[in-house]
């Protein structure tokens, strides 16, 4: 069999410039799906990994759905939120909820004043004619985008104990995501459980 001719060396170079360009196109897709999978990835060290998710498109946000809580497709939301999901108590009393919405476009230089006062709001319309106290005030980022989550303990007019925790994620110039988790009852593990929601959250 007759040996293979040598290569010229125009004919090298070709083959070298060949080689090096499908190396680096094949380097950018493997970058390209790592980031993907980075961005798109729950933690497995989360309590919720592993767990379904509800994809909100308006909010531009998907949370996780701790085990035994439903997701409302129903129609009678309040007009400030997308999508929730919740859980009840015992006898049906107590329980709590998740609620996603869309929020207007806020700068990061405000975003405190605005999850604070967002927070209070809220408070004010679930529990009427009570007060509330900030046990939490942080910045934080959601899929590295800047956010801020307020934690309020709050009692109504009657003495019903609750707890309220906000977070709004920065998303564009045209608008922010927010997610807001409600406990109704004095039950530990459902304030763990709408925490881990909240961490759970990633933009779309």
């Amino acid at each position: 069999m007759p040996s293979t001719p040598p290569l010229q060396s125009g004919q090298r170079r070709t083959r070298r410039a060949w080689i090096a360009g499908g190396a680096g196109v094949l380097i950018l897709v493997v970058l390209a799906v790592a980031a993907q999978w980075w961005l798109t990835r729950d933690d497995d060290s989360s309590p919720l990994a592993g767990r379904p998710r509800v994809t909100d498109a308006a909010a531009g946000l998907s949370y996780a759905v701790p085990e035994g809580w439903k997701r409302n497709d129903d129609k009678d939301l309040i007009k400030a939120f997308t999508s929730s999901i919740a859980t009840k108590g015992p006898d049906d009393h107590g329980g709590a909820v998740v609620l996603a919405g869309r929020g207007r476009p806020v700068e990061e230089s405000v975003l405190q004043h605005r999850t604070e006062a967002a927070a209070r709001s809220n408070a004010e319309f679930f529990y009427p004619d009570g007060r509330s106290t900030v046990e939490e005030s942080r910045a934080t980022t959601v899929s590295g985008r800047p956010a801020y989550t307020v934690v309020l303990s709050v009692r109504d007019d009657t003495g019903r104990a609750g707890r309220m925790r906000l977070t709004i994620v920065v998303q564009s110039s045209d608008q922010s995501g927010f997610l807001l988790g409600i406990t109704q009852s004095p039950e530990p593990t459902d304030s763990r459980e709408v925490d881990a929601v909240l961490a759970s959250a990633r933009v779309r």
